[in-house]
């Protein structure tokens, strides 16, 4: 009978839950490159259940609404074309039903909604400006431990989606397509993935525009991590957080035969040579991203805010 309510339960908020309220600041959007602790952040905001839960909507193999999208689309700040604006204001409207986006509900009647999407790093600043009022929260982990864990499950790096877009080329990438083109081993391009999609909204962003969150602070100081994420979302926090804090995403957990906060945080040394980490650290200076990431497991918070713009009005044209 229990496992028998609890499908009811699953289907009732995945196919027939209720989204009262359309205004789109009652959305918080998690962002990241894919295996950097995306879905374990979400986890943490959502430990209340207090969000409807929408995966990954940007997908345009998946989500036909945003079916006119590239798999990494980038978007200037200015961009108006409707065929971007009008996907984007359904789904940070809830306005969006769709078994890929639901299948990871577990709230029956919403007024708020968290957007976890592992694609759109190159538009986090499109969306601010054109959706201001949406908390956007950027996570961030080291890139060897990033590329280790996705060449494990045989990911793609899809570097070709970067080089085929004439306006990123042209605002960010332009320098740096040689060694993109050049690059041969999987390894160093799951790097340059990485590099590309947290260069990219560094750069635009301005400290406390959005808030940066370090997988590997989680994991080290979890209580700090935490509280600066909820001041950030403007929320109070309780000590149930700590249960979603202990429970890593099942991959995480299948990445450490025993979930403590230093194996998740260093087992990648163990799993790479060290060759690659030279290599690593030889593309991220490349970027600057050295000042975040570098032999040590841990993240330099104010490397990362140092990289950051100044902050300034972001125009209808401006990057």
């Amino acid at each position: 009978m229990k496992r028998a309510l609890g499908e009811l339960r699953r289907v009732l908020c995945t196919r027939f839950f209720i989204d009262y309220n359309s205004d789109y600041g009652a959305s918080v959007l998690v962002a990241g490159t894919g295996r950097s602790g995306t879905t374990w952040v979400s986890n943490i905001i959502n430990y209340r259940n207090r969000y409807r839960y929408i995966l990954e909507p940007f997908h345009p193999h998946q989500v036909s609404l945003c079916a006119g999208f590239r798999y990494r689309q980038y978007l200037r700040p200015g961009n108006q074309d409707k065929d971007f604006i009008e996907p984007a204001r359904a789904i940070l409207s809830g306005r969006i039903r769709n078994r890929w986006t639901d299948s990871h509900n577990r709230k029956l009647v919403c007024g708020r909604r968290l957007i976890k999407d592992i694609r759109a790093n190159c538009m986090l600043m499109w969306l601010h400006v054109n959706f201001p009022g949406v908390p956007i929260v950027l996570v961030l982990r080291h890139p060897c431990a990033v590329a280790n864990s996705r060449l494990k499950l045989n990911w793609g790096t899809h570097l070709d989606e970067f080089l085929a877009q004439r306006q990123l080329m042209e605002d960010f990438l332009g320098g740096y397509r040689q060694v993109i083109e050049e690059a041969r081993s999987a390894f160093d391009r799951h790097i340059l993935l990485w590099c590309i999609e947290n260069y990219v909204p560094l750069k635009q962003f301005g400290r406390g525009e959005i808030h940066l969150a370090f997988y590997e602070r989680f994991c080290e100081e979890p209580e700090n991590e935490v509280d600066r994420l909820f001041s950030f979302l403007g929320q109070d926090v309780d000590a149930g957080v700590l249960a979603a804090l202990r429970e890593p995403s099942p991959t995480s957990r299948k990445e450490s035969a025993v979930f403590s906060g230093s194996s998740l945080t260093n087992s990648w040394k163990e799993q790479i040579t060290h060759r690659q980490m030279l290599r690593a650290l030889e593309i991220l200076s490349l970027f600057g991203l050295d000042k975040v990431y570098s032999r040590d497991s841990l993240p330099d918070l104010d490397g990362a805010h140092a990289m950051m713009r100044e902050q300034q009005t972001v125009g209808a044209e401006g990057l």
